[in-house]
């Protein structure tokens, strides 16, 4: 009795080991995906009154958890039953993110004749018309926190794939909650840093204390590292969906061989994402004439 139990320790421990190992393997595998994640993200919970931040940052972390639960179930059936489900997903939720690339462009260089109305203060707006605004931008993070979450979620799968279930679950949940904690744990910092900054010169005593210069160095990088993470996210989002085409379709994959990934994934990604905001405006403006 004694011995069976030491040997069912001694399985768990194995079980346990082989876990960490492959966790590492994964973790380093969607490392690339995860960085890009970040800069999405961290671009995507900006742009709200101070007080909102974190409000609305914890909104957006809840759908993520809520997308990796949908996710994860959905994704071990089908890599179970019907594989080529994963590609399709995959490839419509590339496109959808070449889509939100390009349009940032494409609004970058041709922005809306109302566009200094779009800010989310409490100057512009009524508290209402706020709520509202914060809404829109929570599910449109979570929208995209979803297809992210699905690319993120797949690749791990695909590094334990051939192992048994009960190892692909345990390893594929730990880079989910990695991806959910982590990512939004650094967005959190990054939207606070104005805060903490001011919080440094209010404690600071001296004028030309270390606190205070750091204080102001916070205080004054955050408008540079929120437009930085903007044009991140960008490129992230259209790197992202390349990488998707050229992984998943032949004809992209075999596409100029010699070309490095990183240009072609970004040609690819910009070409496509080009392509399916001009359909999608072409439709806009068939329906408004209706």
């Amino acid at each position: 009795m004694a011995s069976g139990f030491f040997v069912l320790l001694d399985d768990i421990a194995a079980i346990m080991d082989d876990v960490a190992v492959m966790s590492k393997i994964a973790a380093k595998k969607t490392a690339g995906i995860l960085g890009d994640d970040l800069a999405v993200n961290a671009e995507k919970a900006s742009g709200f009154a101070s007080s909102r931040e974190l409000p609305v940052l914890w909104a957006i972390s809840k759908g993520s958890l809520l997308n990796k639960v949908i996710i994860l179930p959905i994704a071990f059936l089908l890599s179970a039953f019907f594989p080529v489900a994963i590609i399709v997903i995959l490839v419509l939720g590339g496109l959808f993110l070449a889509y939100e690339g390009a349009e940032k462009i494409y609004e970058f260089i041709f922005p809306h004749k109302h566009e200094e109305s779009e800010g989310i203060t409490s100057q512009t707006f009524t508290e209402a018309e706020i709520l509202e605004a914060e809404k829109g931008k929570v599910k449109s993070a979570i929208l995209t926190d979803f297809i992210l979450s699905v690319e993120i979620v797949i690749i791990a799968l695909g590094t334990v794939i051939e192992q048994p279930l009960l190892q692909q679950i345990i390893v594929v949940s730990i880079i989910a909650v990695i991806a959910t904690v982590g990512v939004y744990g650094i967005v959190a910092l990054i939207v606070r840093m104005d805060e903490a900054g001011l919080k440094l010169i209010q404690i600071s005593k001296k004028e030309n204390s270390i606190l205070k210069i750091i204080g102001n160095i916070l205080v004054q990088a955050l408008p540079k590292v929120i437009k930085g993470l903007t044009v991140i996210g960008t490129i992230a989002l259209i790197l992202v969906a390349g990488g998707i085409f050229v992984h998943n379709i032949d004809f992209f994959h075999h596409l100029v061989p010699n070309l490095p990934s990183i240009i072609k994934e970004f040609t690819i990604g910009l070409i496509l994402g080009f392509i399916v905001l001009g359909i999608v405006n072409l439709f806009k403006k068939i329906f408004a004439k209706k």
